[in-house]
C-alpha cells in the first residue's frame, strides 16, 4: 500500500513549505472598486491564490512584508484580514476581554 503525497504549498507569512491541508487559501474579489481578500476554505474559487497558516503571526508577517500584493501582483486591501485578526485576538479563550478590570476587594491577594 502506497501513501499518497499531499500537494505542497508555501505560507506567504513564514515562508515554510508544508502540505496544503495545513494552510488556508486566500483569493481576491472585487468589492466597491477594491480588491478584497476572501478566504477559500473549499479551494474551489477561481483565480490566483495565496496560502497562509491560520494563525495571527503569519498573517501579521504577510501584511507587514506586503506578501499579498506580491502574490497577487496587484494592490490588495488587507483591512478585512487585519479586522479578522483583531476580532480573534479579542475573543481568544484564556485572555481577558478587558485589560482595565479592577479587583473587587483586597482579598484576591
Amino acid at each position: 500500500m502506497s501513501l499518497q503525497q499531499q500537494p505542497q504549498r508555501t505560507c506567504i507569512g513564514c515562508r515554510t513549505v508544508v502540505d496544503q491541508n495545513q494552510l488556508t487559501r486566500w483569493v481576491l474579489r472585487a468589492k466597491d472598486g477594491k480588491s478584497v481578500l476572501v478566504p477559500d476554505p473549499t479551494r474551489s474559487l477561481a483565480g490566483r491564490g495565496a496560502w497562509l497558516h491560520p494563525n495571527p503571526e503569519c498573517a501579521q508577517r504577510a501584511v507587514q512584508r506586503g506578501a499579498f500584493a506580491r502574490s497577487f501582483r496587484a494592490n490588495v486591501d488587507v483591512s478585512s484580514l487585519v479586522a479578522e485578526r483583531r476580532a480573534k485576538e479579542r475573543t481568544q479563550p484564556g485572555k481577558p476581554a478587558f485589560t482595565n478590570v479592577q479587583p473587587e476587594s483586597g482579598s484576591e491577594i
